[in-house]
């Protein structure tokens, strides 16, 4: 509360907020890789979703995964699963809470071999169903943590490589994005929901997520490694020569709705925002950040 009341920007304190889940996660996974006898150069542990797009807010979960080492055995596997079942519990001890979706690396399907995650994204990006694209808005965004950097290294080049090569598929994450339309009425002005009689907004699903959306197909498209939304939106514009000015709005558009966003989540003395906490009471923005928004 009290940097963003001194005007530090939201990129400064999502990046901030990001790296502090950094570092107590990868001290999480050194101290309990040691007591399970784990060696983390035979594995990397993921960020994935916000966490690996280094824009998390306040308000936040644990989205990640880990890659094992090619020649990892079955038992060896079995106790990596438990190493990491003992993370996230630590995790969530620490305030990060338990992933709904079990996005976790934990979870069997989120503990894989190079070659098995690599095989994995292929078929997301082969057939492109409903539950590939869904999908390909967490796993993509994935950013190496901790343990052998060379593994997500070695991922994110087949990943890179093989989606520039695929505009079908391009044009099925746009497809899929542009089912989230802006929220604005016939009249030109927000279209609010009414939660316990605010007229409110969902800041990250009604507008964060449309950019960050658009960010990774164009990323993707274009052959950019680069997971940030910052970074993907000017890397991005530069690539399709979109004059400056023009992409740094993009940029700024995005800055600000984080901006609210971390604002709404410090300012949560509504009962309703404990269970929404990127929903924002439109009403109570100043006339300002309302003609922005």
């Amino acid at each position: 509360t009290t940097l963003l009341g001194q005007g530090v920007q939201a990129t400064q304190l999502g990046t901030l907020i990001s790296h502090l889940n950094d570092l107590l996660t990868q001290r999480l996974v050194a101290v309990l890789a040691a007591q399970h006898g784990v060696d983390t150069t035979r594995l990397c542990w993921l960020a994935l979703g916000s966490e690996g797009r280094s824009e998390q807010t306040i308000a936040t979960d644990q989205d990640n995964a880990i890659i094992l080492a090619p020649g990892t055995g079955a038992t060896k596997h079995e106790q990596v699963l438990r190493f990491a079942a003992d993370v996230s519990q630590a995790l969530d001890a620490c305030g990060y809470p338990l992933c709904k979706g079990n996005i976790m690396a934990s979870n069997p399907e989120c503990c894989l071999s190079l070659a098995q995650w690599q095989q994995r994204f292929a078929h997301w990006m082969a057939h492109g169903s409903p539950q590939d694209l869904l999908a390909a808005n967490i796993y993509f965004d994935f950013r190496a943590l901790t343990g052998n950097a060379q593994l997500a290294q070695a991922l994110r080049a087949q990943v890179t490589q093989n989606a520039q090569s695929l505009p079908r598929f391009h044009k099925q994450l746009a497809l899929n994005a542009l089912e989230h339309s802006v929220p604005l009425n016939w009249l030109g002005k927000l279209d609010t929901s009414e939660v316990a009689g605010h007229a409110t907004l969902d800041l990250k699903r009604q507008a964060g997520s449309l950019l960050v959306d658009a960010a990774r197909v164009l990323a993707l498209a274009h052959g950019l490694g680069a997971t940030n939304t910052r970074e993907r939106l000017a890397q991005a514009g530069e690539r399709l020569s979109v004059p400056e000015p023009e992409w740094a709005s993009w940029v700024g558009a995005f800055d600000f709705i984080q901006m609210l966003r971390l604002r709404a989540q410090l300012e949560a003395k509504n009962p309703w925002r404990s269970q929404e906490p990127n929903r924002v009471d439109v009403g109570a923005l100043s006339d300002i950040d309302r003609r922005i928004l």
